[in-house]
């Protein structure tokens, strides 16, 4: 995109640019010169949300995030902006302006139609609305008809909130209400209504939610305290049923009795095996007949003391099957010394071998005995022990099971109560304090504010102007034709070798121009251009002598070309032959009335026309009529008659058809040297014209280039218009 064309465009729209910006500011000075003044209220309303010198023992001692805290407002100030808060505040301007002898506005046209009737029928309706928080259904007519009312006022919901502003000071507490109004008590009216309704009406909202939240909490808390006490209930008839008291104590006491028991019966096996193992090594010191003679003196003795020792090992039993009671082993210990003095009267007979002195090892040995026979009676009794704890141990897990799932269900019966009471005290407690909202200062009719009528005008002419200068990028942007030189040789290729201006004027004379009887400005610049396309022309050239001039379609600018082309050759003193070679519009033929024809002279039927080169500029026409140029004669005869002319002139210039006539145009082309085509500059180049364009590419040097005609004064630059 070329930025320096664009300000070319907007300098060809230069006017347009003035004119429509002017004209805006016109048009919205007279707009808004009525306009009345308008005045600005404000007011303040503490939330208590960030203050904590304002929060009581109802609220949380933690601190809010930025995120909620900011989210506190934005649902605080929505609730100010909702349609039920925002009705309130037009049913009570509604109210007093059908009610006052000065109300705030001028009645409007549906206002002042309404009869004493209807004006009460609104009056008590609107205060009907007002009283029950209630907004008017559209589905009713009578209520659309006061919804009409009200937006004839400008008192509607809509209405309001266009020049009503709710905002948050940065990170404070507060939140600030404005509304702009042209009369300073409406102004201020609608301030103070809007924080009175909204501090009502959020209250409202808070105490219905913590009166739900406390009924909510009270029911939750009695059907917890229920489930509490039917857990409890059947756990306790369930230990009555089945006579558990304390399943902890009684597997305590269960598992130390085991435990005293396993260390008896490992003590009592101890002894058993020591007692054994001494008594058989006393027998060992007896030799067979002393044996016989001991247990034959003592059968009498040993028949007391076999007796005292089954009473000694029936009280001991006892012992141990009572769990080790101190009553049962007075007995044991009375049996024993009854059998130790039965033992020290044995041992006072004489009834050992007198030969031998071993009455101390038998003493040892009754005595060995009888703890040996003690120590198994103990062991049985113990085991026996051992096995009825161990049944009772066994029967005590089934229980165990049954209770610990009861107990675990009662404590979160139990959490779960202690949660929802601690909820409901604190909800109740809450429900006791009042919201922390409330208006801290209130508004007044304020002073009328700057005014923006000025500003208004500023702003439309300066949005005109943008708005012109959008419109023109645009249209800048989407233009693809080719308007300039420069467009020209970037979108082909090609190189251009000049460019014409549309000359002024319905008609003019090419003689007159080049031989200065018309000597104006333009016309000066105008063969300047010429001359430079003339001598670009003669550089490419290169000593070749045909030129055919040519184009892509028809009324490019060809016929224009050609002639003054040769204007512009004979200014150099050259020989020139202007040659007519479109059939089917012979412009040139018509324009010079020339005393050569084609025919005559491809044909040679008439030998009174012989070429001569007497004057600067010498002009071949055509007659005309629907042929080509290989029907008058063949592409040989042709070359060799136009390479006698070369003898004759020093250029020959042939205007031929316009490419889109296919093989009229491409004819010419074989019969010249080089050839320049014309294009008329503001048009796109599209696909068929493409394709003629690859076909001049494609000529292998023939092709010297473009020549853009009808070019815009403003298109190029001062020092490039001649």
């Amino acid at each position: 995109m070329d930025l320096s064309s664009f300000v070319k465009v907007l300098l060809r729209h230069k006017y347009t640019l003035i004119l429509i910006p002017l004209a805006t500011v016109i048009i919205t000075f007279f707009l808004v010169r009525n306009q009345p003044d308008s005045y600005l209220s404000n007011a303040q309303i503490a939330t208590g949300i960030v203050d904590q010198s304002l929060k009581t023992l109802s609220a949380s001692s933690d601190m809010l995030q930025d995120a909620q805290v900011s989210q506190e407002f934005g649902n605080l100030m929505a609730i100010m902006r909702s349609k039920k808060v925002i009705d309130q505040v037009s049913y009570q301007l509604m109210i007093h302006d059908l009610t006052s002898n000065k109300p705030f506005r001028k009645p409007s046209k549906t206002l002042e139609s309404m009869n004493a009737s209807a004006r009460a029928h609104a009056v008590e309706r609107f205060t009907t609305f007002y009283k029950n928080r209630q907004t008017l259904s559209l589905f009713d007519p009578d209520q659309r008809g006061l919804h009409d009312l009200l937006g004839s006022m400008k008192y509607d919901d809509q209405s309001l909130l266009q020049k009503l502003t709710i905002y948050r000071d940065g990170n404070s507490d507060f939140i600030f209400v404005q509304f702009e109004a042209e009369d300073p008590n409406l102004s201020a009216k609608v301030v103070n209504d809007l924080c009175r309704e909204f501090i009502a009406y959020y209250s409202l909202l808070v105490k219905q939610n913590q009166i739900k939240a406390v009924n909510f909490y009270a029911d939750l808390l009695k059907a917890k305290e229920d489930t509490l006490n039917r857990r409890l209930e059947r756990l306790k008839d369930y230990k009555i049923r089945n006579k558990v008291l304390s399943l902890s104590e009684q597997a305590k006491s269960l598992y130390a009795q085991l435990s005293d028991f396993e260390t008896r019966r490992q003590q009592a096996s101890k002894d058993a095996i020591a007692y054994k193992a001494a008594i058989d090594d006393i027998d060992k010191q007896f030799d067979p007949s002393d044996r016989r003679y001991v247990e034959s003196s003592m059968v009498r003795l040993n028949q007391r003391l076999i007796a005292t020792r089954a009473q000694l090992e029936s009280a001991n039993n006892d012992y141990i099957e009572s769990s080790f009671k101190p009553e049962y082993k007075q007995r044991v210990d009375s049996l024993t010394n009854v059998m130790s003095s039965q033992i020290g009267r044995a041992s006072d007979k004489y009834i050992t071998n007198p030969m031998v002195a071993k009455q101390n090892l038998i003493e040892q040995k009754l005595t060995m005995q009888i703890q040996y026979d003690l120590a198994k009676s103990s062991s049985r009794s113990i085991e026996r022990e051992l096995a009825r704890l161990n049944v009772k141990l066994t029967e005590l897990v089934p229980h165990e099971a049954v209770v610990q799932a009861d107990e675990s269900a009662i404590q979160i019966a139990q959490d779960e109560y202690m949660d929802i009471l601690n909820k409901y005290n604190q909800k109740q407690l809450e429900s006791t304090f009042s919201v922390l909202l409330r208006q801290i200062e209130s508004a007044m009719p304020g002073a009328a504010q700057p005014s923006k009528k000025m500003l208004l005008v500023i702003i439309s002419g300066v949005v005109s102007f943008i708005f012109c200068l959008l419109v023109l990028f645009v249209l800048f942007y989407l233009d693809n034709t080719i308007k300039t030189p420069r467009e020209l040789a970037n979108a082909t290729k090609i190189p251009v070798l000049g460019f014409l201006f549309k000359l002024s004027g319905a008609s003019f004379d090419l003689g007159h121009i080049w031989s200065g009887k018309d000597n104006t400005e333009e016309h000066r610049k105008f063969k300047n251009l010429m001359q430079s396309i003339r001598f670009e022309i003669d550089t490419e050239m290169n000593g070749s002598k045909i030129l055919l001039v040519n184009s892509l379609a028809q009324d490019e600018g060809k016929t224009f070309l050609a002639l003054n082309l040769a204007y512009a050759y004979s200014q150099v003193n050259k020989k020139v032959l202007l040659i007519d070679g479109d059939f089917t519009r012979p412009d040139v033929t018509k324009a010079v009335n020339p005393q050569y024809y084609l025919e005559d002279f491809l044909l040679r039927n008439a030998t009174d026309y012989e070429l001569n080169a007497n004057g600067k500029i010498t002009t071949m026409g055509n007659r005309g009529g629907d042929i080509s140029l290989l029907q008058i004669d063949s592409e040989s005869d042709i070359r060799n008659k136009l390479n006698a002319l070369k003898a004759v002139f020093d250029i020959i210039i042939i205007e031929s058809p316009a490419l889109n006539s296919l093989n009229k145009a491409k004819e010419w082309i074989v019969a010249s040297d080089k050839v320049v085509t014309v294009l008329k500059a503001g048009q796109t180049l599209k696909e068929h014209k493409n394709l003629h364009i690859n076909y001049l590419k494609g000529l292998n040097g023939q092709f010297i280039g473009w020549v853009l005609n009808e070019v815009a004064k403003g298109q190029v630059p001062a020092d490039q218009q001649g």
